[in-house]
């Protein structure tokens, strides 16, 4: 039986580990990442076109422009968002899709994937959310102060996820993780057309056709 792949859509708040979440996962499982298109400069270590396709705003304002992106947003004076094509063709393939976005970028990719499965990542605490954002040692107190305030806002958004997945522990959430994706694929919604065949079959039988 051939299937669509499922979208899902991973956001959180800044500091929550989605970025080790996701490298974890894919280096398990057979998942297709997809790359985010940003404004920001890199961080150390990150690649364009690996963790990110790396743009000027002239750039990424083009694409917005041509219609290229599913979705974007501005978050903390950058531009983030997601191409389209190459989402659509892996999920036509049957592969299961995630992208790792923003909170306003999830959203209206759930209102153009109503199907889309939303994962909201989050640490087990306030606490833990700055120690991890200290930690990272990349960012000035001012920008980490923001990211907190920003927390604050987004929290109001988490009750519109289909799933919280808590990451305490990164082997644990990987497997949480994986667990929700492959559940979703025996979802009702996801099986139209194998119940619309067994429907037939079963049709076909009564009436003597088979």
């Amino acid at each position: 039986m051939s299937r669509k792949g499922i979208l899902t859509v991973v956001s959180g708040f800044s500091g929550a580990g989605k970025g080790t979440l996701m490298k974890a996962l894919l280096k398990k499982y057979d998942y297709e990442l997809s790359i985010s298109a940003t404004t920001r400069a890199p961080r150390e270590g990150e690649v364009h076109g690996r963790e990110y396709f790396f743009l000027t705003r002239d750039d990424f304002e083009s694409m917005i422009e041509s219609r290229k992106l599913i979705e974007w947003a501005e978050y903390v004076g950058n531009y983030y968002g997601t191409p389209k094509e190459y989402v659509e063709q892996q999920l036509e393939a049957g592969k299961d899709v995630i992208l790792e976005i923003e909170i306003q970028g999830a959203l209206k990719v759930k209102e153009i994937f109503p199907e889309a499965l939303l994962l909201f990542i989050t640490p087990p605490n306030i606490t833990e959310l700055k120690s991890r954002l200290v930690g990272r040692g990349t960012e000035t107190m001012e920008t980490i102060k923001k990211r907190l305030d920003r927390a604050s806002e987004e929290a109001s958004y988490m009750e519109y996820y289909d799933y919280i997945i808590v990451n305490d522990d990164l082997n644990e959430c990987v497997e949480t993780t994986h667990q929700v994706i492959v559940n979703e694929h025996n979802k009702v919604s996801q099986n139209k057309n194998f119940i619309e065949a067994i429907t037939a079959e079963l049709k076909a039988m009564k009436e003597g056709e088979i």
